[in-house]
């Protein structure tokens, strides 16, 4: 199911900038030069399918993904406007550094940028932890949004 953000609602992040100090990560926009390393530990974590849609984050200009980085190595990424207009992901976190607000830094980066870009709603595809997604950013479902933008996409046997 899909799910909507209000970004003229979206809440002040006053816990990121503490969190990801305390646990020194940096949150910042992807640079061009980075796309192969980026997408490399994404396909690595996440698969093929995450990589692809990153892969469009990273070739807009400016890039429209963000990534999470501490002692110079990649631990999470978000990326928006990469599979449509206005839409939130994917996004992921290194499974050895979840738990520290890495993942709700990414978040609020990402929303604040299409916030930015005009928009007055986001819409987050085919969600997944929805109480993440509830509780940080007071996002709801959408009615009548499944199967969604994914429905019958290709896919291949592993």
């Amino acid at each position: 199911m899909d799910y909507l953000v209000n970004l003229s609602a979206l809440p002040a992040d006053k816990t990121s900038q503490a969190a990801m100090t305390e646990a020194r990560v940096t949150v910042r926009r992807a640079l061009p030069p980075e796309l192969k390393l980026i997408i490399g530990w994404i396909e690595d974590k996440f698969g093929s399918g995450w990589a692809s849609e990153a892969t469009v984050a990273m070739t807009r200009q400016p890039p429209t993904c963000f990534v999470a980085t501490r002692d110079g190595a990649l631990i999470g990424f978000a990326c928006h406007e990469a599979t449509a207009r206005g839409f939130f992901g994917p996004t992921g976190v290194d499974e050895n550094a979840r738990g520290l607000g890495i993942g709700r830094a990414l978040l609020f980066a990402s929303l604040n940028d299409l916030k930015s870009l005009g928009y007055a709603y986001a819409i987050i595809g085919d969600v997944g932890p929805s109480a993440f997604y509830e509780k940080a950013v007071a996002a709801t479902p959408i009615p009548n949004s499944e199967p969604g933008i994914y429905a019958g996409m290709l896919k291949t046997d592993h």
